[in-house]
């Protein structure tokens, strides 16, 4: 089939994908009658209970003589508090993903001879198999980072001798190995598109084993190789709050789900991949992103709260922008008061607006992160409140450093390998049944018709 042709819908297609949706509408009230969770949440947004881990934690609320009482979102690595982790490694001036990484796989902050002897091992790791780059990367390079991420994860494969080997030891290896390797997978699919089409230079820096994760995306990234302290330590910074968030979200679930089948660490690992990259997911910086910018060319004055407010309400009821009703990076499924993330981040998001300038742009974040849950409270009926998440500055950060918005993703990939390795190895280590969750079937029997009488 010809290239020109690969990628058309016919009219043909449009029509049996009519035939689709006709025949396969389920009835919103049965979901009701047969009190089904959607999404696996129930009508409080409280998550169905469907596991075990010991990895990460996310608290919303107390409870106080049998009541949920809203507080502010705390998160926990291994009974570690987020915001602890990141004052420690900052204090001491210290990169911090590689320590989280440490911590979630193995369960306890690490001595200073263990970080080094782990930081080596991944410096180690920081290489691919030899032509990987001119055989797999530069052929056929997509316009979707994520895609040739998980291109390349499902490729390393096929280099590996031990691939299938589920044993603790292997999969461990694997996945040290491709926690190594996922920035250069990243930033060099991004390189190579840009190179082949949209005809920029191609330049491709081999990873420095004595810099931590963040340093290398940005050394790697930039054609001069050269960037900030400060811009190193909240990319770093955001590596860390991405890293886990507990078991329930859907690409860590994926994890768990696709693990559980005793499958690979390569298949499971594309698998949480195609996960991310839905923009409900991990795609959800862009989105905040671009709201930024059309707010930004719609306002005529940055700092009126009328204006603002008004176009936030234009947002929610589906006039402006995308017309989707929603203000991007407002609310979150579990935290209602508070997104620890984004409190973590923000701090250090104003030191960043500084240096570069972009203070005018930090204080609309500002004012749009206080407007916003007042608005949404009076426009729409909410069972809990509304703030901030981490997506809502992260895009901002990333845009900060220069970062181009085909890796925004990838960058949250780069981070979220941590947890996903730790979950496989630990639904691995816990092993039970496979995950299979019920689903009920509301279609009638009817009697079989032969072809001919068929309409």
């Amino acid at each position: 089939m010809p290239n020109n042709e690969f990628s058309v819908i016919t009219p043909e297609i449009v029509e049996l994908a009519n035939k689709c949706v006709n025949n396969s509408y389920i009835d919103p009230e049965l979901y009701s009658k047969y009190e089904v969770k959607r999404g696996l949440r129930d009508i409080n947004g409280k998550g169905v209970l469907t596991g075990l881990t010991e990895i990460a934690e996310v608290k919303s609320y107390t409870i106080e003589d049998s009541e949920m009482i809203p507080c502010d979102g705390k998160l926990f690595y291994r009974g570690y508090d987020i915001e602890d982790l990141v004052n420690g490694f900052v204090k001491d001036k210290r990169f911090g993903f590689e320590e989280t990484t440490y911590l979630l796989l193995f369960g306890k902050l690490p001595t200073a001879d263990e970080l080094n002897s782990f930081n080596s091992l991944l410096g180690h790791y920081r290489s691919l198999p030899t032509s990987f780059v001119r055989d797999i990367i530069m052929k056929a390079p997509s316009h979707d980072m994520m895609n040739t991420l998980a291109r390349s994860v499902l490729t390393l494969y096929s280099y590996d001798e031990l691939a299938d080997d589920i044993s603790i030891p292997n999969v461990l290896r694997q996945c040290l190995q491709l926690i190594a390797l996922f920035p250069e997978l990243s930033v060099y699919g991004y390189q190579a598109y840009k190179h082949y089409h949209d005809g920029q230079s191609l330049f491709i820096h081999s990873p420095r084993p004595d810099l931590s994760t963040a340093e290398n995306i940005l050394h790697m990234l930039r054609p001069d190789s050269k960037y900030t302290d400060l811009e190193a330590r909240i990319l770093d910074i955001a590596l860390v709050l991405h890293a886990d968030h507990g078991g329930g979200n859907n690409s860590t679930f994926t994890t768990h789900v696709v693990s559980s089948s005793g499958t690979d660490t390569y298949s499971s690992t594309a698998a949480s991949l195609g996960s991310l990259k839905g923009p409900k997911h991990g795609g959800a910086n862009l989105k905040v992103m671009q709201m930024f910018d059309h707010m930004m060319d719609t306002l005529n004055d940055w700092e009126d709260e009328e204006e603002i407010t008004q176009y936030l309400s234009d947002l929610l009821n589906k006039k402006t922008f995308d017309k989707a009703g929603l203000i991007y990076g407002m609310g979150h499924a579990v935290y209602s008061i508070s997104d620890p993330r984004a409190r973590v981040f923000k701090n250090y998001v104003e030191k960043l607006s500084k240096e570069k300038g972009l203070d005018k742009e930090f204080k609309l974040y500002s004012t749009v992160e206080r407007l916003a849950p007042e608005i949404i409270a009076k426009e729409r009926r909410m069972y809990k409140g509304v703030s901030a998440n981490v997506d809502f500055y992260s895009g901002f950060v990333y845009r900060m450093l220069g970062l181009p918005l085909q890796l925004y993703t990838p960058i949250f990939a780069i981070a979220r390998i941590s947890g996903w390795s730790a979950h496989r190895i630990e639904e691995l280590i816990n092993a039970g049944k496979i995950i299979r969750p019920a689903y009920k079937n509301v279609a009638k029997h009817v009697e079989y018709t032969p072809i001919e009488d068929r309409v």
